[in-house]
């Protein structure tokens, strides 16, 4: 398992603490949003397994949404409950997740555990934390807006393509505009929707997600507008800990998520590793 990375300024989502839970709670929310005829067409499922929480959407192959979060963290994990998680995905024809292990998950024998039901490690995610300190500035002729459910489709289908959602999948993402909690935000170059943000806030922790631009109007700053107001937005909101999740830095990969976040003042907290099936 992996070590936190040791830096006072990163204690926000240290350890199981505020960056884990409020995943969690987004995670949750997601399934939550999607009515009966959505919930169908994905083969949409949600389950506890051991303290773990499992997100199942067996007609969108995207690790995004088929991942186990929380396995082995607060509740001891054991093979019982890793073989139900396998059993379910596998039941519902999902043939790649992630399974999240978080540097503080127990017992020491889960690795062993996961390479004996056929998972090996995969790219892991880095979590980041952010204090209280303004965004910088952003020069852009695209201007950022909140919106809600009327605009609920456009923001589904700009963060679908860019996560690799399906159609199906765009529509769930897009089901959160409007739902307790979460504040959904858009670019536009004119009247011309074309990238997305959100945040889902509880009490004084928020949660930044389903950043995206369309892939014809990258590079003119519609993502560092969308951060500097959601991070704005979360500290006059009186936000405390500003929390999000990217893909570790690996080599050959540019990450120009993972290099953003930390142009706007997100520092990495740690590396949560992942586990995928062989294959």
């Amino acid at each position: 398992m992996t070590a936190i990375i040791d830096s006072p300024a990163r204690a926000a989502a240290r350890a199981g603490g505020e960056g884990e839970w409020i995943e969690r709670l987004a995670l949750r929310d997601l399934h939550a949003a999607a009515g009966d005829d959505l919930r169908a067409r994905l083969g949409l499922g949600l389950h506890e397994v051991g303290g773990a929480l499992v997100s199942v959407v067996g007609r969108d192959p995207n690790i995004v949404l088929n991942r186990t979060h929380g396995l082995g963290l607060g509740t001891p994990a054991t093979p019982e409950a890793l073989a139900e998680i396998v059993d379910l995905y596998e039941a519902a024809g999902v043939e790649r997740y992630f399974v999240h292990i978080h540097p503080q998950a127990e017992p020491a024998a889960l690795g062993t555990w996961l390479a004996a039901k056929g998972l090996a490690p995969a790219r892991g995610w880095m979590k980041f934390a952010r204090g209280r300190q303004a965004p910088p500035e952003v020069e852009t002729s695209l201007h950022v807006a909140r919106v809600g459910p009327e605009l609920a489709n456009a923001f589904g289908r700009i963060a679908g393509r860019a996560f690799g959602f399906s159609q199906a999948g765009g529509e769930l993402v897009g089901g959160l505009a409007g739902q307790p909690g979460w504040w959904l935000y858009m670019t536009f170059d004119g009247d011309e929707p074309v990238g997305t943000g959100a945040l889902r806030i509880e009490g004084d922790v928020a949660w930044f997600d389903y950043g995206a631009t369309r892939p014809d109007y990258r590079r003119r700053g519609s993502q560092g507008a969308l951060l500097a107001r959601r991070i704005r937005d979360a500290l006059d909101l009186g936000c405390r800990h500003l929390v999000t999740t990217t893909g570790e830095a690996v080599p050959g990969d540019p990450q120009h998520s993972y290099r953003n976040l930390e142009r706007f003042g997100f520092e990495p907290a740690y590396r949560r590793d992942n586990f995928a099936p062989h294959g």
